[in-house]
């Protein structure tokens, strides 16, 4: 994983080809066809702002977070220019106590290399969220031909195992995920309930 200082410098040298400069697709056809109804929301690892001023958009109430200040402050001004109500928080986690209804991350879960940091990461997510609150994670997988540009590549195996202690996984799909590289990286689309009766 990218130490804080290696993040600031790919924002400042635009090293940054998750940043695509429109909202995560499949984060708009969960919002629109499962659906999530307008709340609290929490993403983290929020980047420039894009996905974050969506939602704001569509009637959500927001809290995004970046490690990157880098990241952050142009979000800042997006949201501005966006004429939305952004909350925007420079750090990993919120430590606000009102839990939020749904959450969404593109590119953290996968970010982590060992399983008790996924795990770890998934449960930082579920103690944020209320009972029954839904979490959509973007994930790189490891479909496809061998690569070496692009996200991290992550087995249905790994997923599952950090995340099934604390969520019900409503979908796990197969899909492409946008970014600016030479050929398009598989992932995984999964959307999650937290649970509110423990497996076990």
């Amino acid at each position: 994983m990218l130490t804080v200082e290696e993040w600031d410098q790919r924002y400042e040298t635009g090293l940054t080809p998750w940043d695509i400069g429109r909202p995560d697709r499949h984060l708009q056809h969960v919002v629109a066809d499962h659906p999530v109804a307008p709340g609290r929301a929490l993403e983290v690892g929020c980047g420039t702002g894009t996905n974050a001023i969506w939602l704001a958009e569509q009637g959500f109430e927001v809290l995004a977070s970046d490690i990157s200040a880098r990241a952050i402050e142009r979000a800042r001004g997006k949201a501005k220019d966006a004429g939305v109500a952004v909350e925007l928080l420079h750090g990993s986690f919120p430590t606000d106590t009102e839990p939020y209804s749904f959450a969404f991350d593109r590119g953290c879960l996968h970010s982590f290399d060992a399983h008790e940091e996924r795990a770890d990461f998934a449960a930082q997510m579920a103690r944020r969220l209320t009972p029954d609150g839904l979490w959509l994670s973007i994930i790189g997988s490891t479909d496809g031909p061998p690569r070496d540009h692009g996200p991290p590549r992550r087995s249905a195996r790994d997923v599952t195992a950090a995340v099934e202690p604390h969520f019900e996984i409503l979908r796990l799909e197969a899909r492409a995920m946008d970014a600016k590289l030479p050929t398009v990286p598989r992932a995984w689309v999964c959307l999650m309930k937290k649970r509110t009766v423990y497996p076990g």
